[in-house]
Formats: C-alpha cells, structure tokens, sequence
C-alpha cells in the first residue's frame, strides 16, 4: 500500500514541466520560507508573536530530536535505493523514515496554530501538506514517512503546548535578551538628540 501510494505521486515527476518545478523549489526551500515566516512574526508580531516564534523553534527543534532517533531505531530506504522511481534532484541514501523536511514544516505550523495565531498557521499548515506531497513526488520519500512525520509533529507541538509553563522561561530570557539589544547605536542615538 505504502509503495502503490508512493508510485500514484510519483509518477506524475518528471512529466509536467511547471509542477515539477514548483515541488522541487518547495522541497528544497520549504524551511527557508517557514524561517522568512518566523523572522517576519518575530519582528514584526507583538510581544506573543516573538512567544510563538520561540515555543515554534522548540517544537522544530525536538520534532528533529525524535526523527534522529527514530531514523537510527528503524533504517527504511529510500524509494530510490530500493525501486526505479522519477527522482528529481540527488539525495544521500540515508534512512527516509520519518521524512525531516515534513517534521520540520507540520511541527512549526502546529505551533503557530495551537498558540491561537489561526491564519498563519493554517496557512503553514497548508504549505506543510504540499512540502509532504512534494518530497514524495521528488523520490525521497514514501508516504507514511511522511505521515510519521505527522505524527511526530502532532505529539512534539502538542507536549510544547501543553508544558508551555516549563518553557515560558526560555522563551523570556531569549525575548528580554533581544529587547535589550539598542536598534540604534549609541553614536547614532546621541547625535539624534542633538
């Protein structure tokens, strides 16, 4: 079932010139525009959003944690090592389960939804389904790495959320830090109020 739903996906690659494109710009770039996304909350959110970007970071972070384990528990080719498949762009032959491109994009786009802010994390997590989509179109990935990859998201987000109170102190250090850092130097600040 696993392959028979990679290979409806994938045989699409290699096929139509503009989907192609677009699912290897998202693949390989999927976590720089979620990072543009985090940046843009972090400076130009309010206090809760910079609270949102940080919890989200965490949630990324362990999300990683848990894929890196998972991956040396249970080694899983990649389609490609073990099937002919329409592979678009080269990639190591390191275990392709759970898929960390997908646990990145779901777990920073749970985050931002749990912490209320709906629109942007609906739209993350949107953008999360088509970064899942595309790393199987690309080759890389079966779809229930992928769906591990939910998995780990759902649990990683959600133990982020509930134990918010145990990693509010982070987040309040890393945010006071920022805020003490002067946006003006202090030259340019004295030749200001002159």
């Amino acid at each position: 079932m696993n392959y028979k739903l990679f290979q409806a996906i994938n045989q699409n690659a290699g096929h139509h010139h503009f989907l192609d494109g677009l699912m290897v710009f998202v693949t390989k770039d999927a976590l720089l525009i979620y990072a543009l996304v985090l940046l843009l909350m972090w400076f130009i959110g309010k206090e809760k959003y910079k609270y949102t970007v940080v919890f989200a970071a965490i949630t990324g972070g362990l999300g990683l944690i848990i894929n890196f384990i998972l991956g040396h528990i249970y080694y899983e080719p990649r389609p490609f090592v073990t099937h002919q498949v329409n592979l678009l762009i080269q990639h190591a032959k390191d275990s392709g389960f759970p898929s960390d491109h997908s646990t990145g994009a779901f777990s920073l786009a749970l985050a931002v939804l749990w912490r209320k802010h709906r629109k942007i994390g609906f739209g993350m997590l949107l953008f999360g389904i088509l970064t899942g989509i595309s790393r199987v179109y690309v080759g890389h990935h079966y779809p229930f790495d992928v769906l591990a990859s939910v998995i780990v998201a759902l649990i990683t987000s959600r133990f982020v959320y509930a134990f918010s109170s145990v990693f509010r102190p982070i987040a309040r250090i890393i945010i006071s830090t920022y805020n003490r850092i002067p946006l003006v130097p202090k030259t340019e600040q004295q030749s200001v109020s002159k």
